[in-house]
């Protein structure tokens, strides 16, 4: 499929991480999410039943990266994923979750997994 819906740099803060300083003070996470679906049939009725709506794909990623902390970002880009094959249209997905606040003592622009499923 080469037809994509792309949401780049959703921010939201979250409570992931190994340390208990991470899970006290929580640190903001930015996520990219790339669904791959047939976007023919939007396009053609102009309909957003016939695709995605990204607002509401959104509220759901924040919901997750808000939600229940976990130790690794890995288990997180695992959850996000979910979120986004959980919409019927979807046939591939590729999640990339940024740490910029990873506790790492050196200077660094970013810290992130990339994971992609398909159906």
């Amino acid at each position: 499929m080469t037809d994509r819906i792309e949401l780049t740099g959703l921010r939201a803060r979250g409570r992931h991480g190994v340390y208990d300083f991470e899970r006290a003070q929580g640190q903001e996470f930015v996520v990219d999410a790339v669904l791959e679906l047939d976007l023919a049939p939007a396009a053609r009725s102009d309909e957003v039943t016939d695709t995605v709506h990204y607002g509401e794909l959104a509220e759901r990623l924040v919901a997750v990266i808000t939600g229940e902390p976990v130790n690794l970002i890995e288990t997180l880009a695992d959850r996000l994923l979910a979120v986004c094959l959980a919409e019927p249209l979807v046939g591939a997905a590729t999640v990339t979750v940024h740490k910029p606040e990873a506790p790492i003592p050196h200077t660094f622009a970013d810290v992130a997994v990339t994971m992609r499923r398909a159906r």
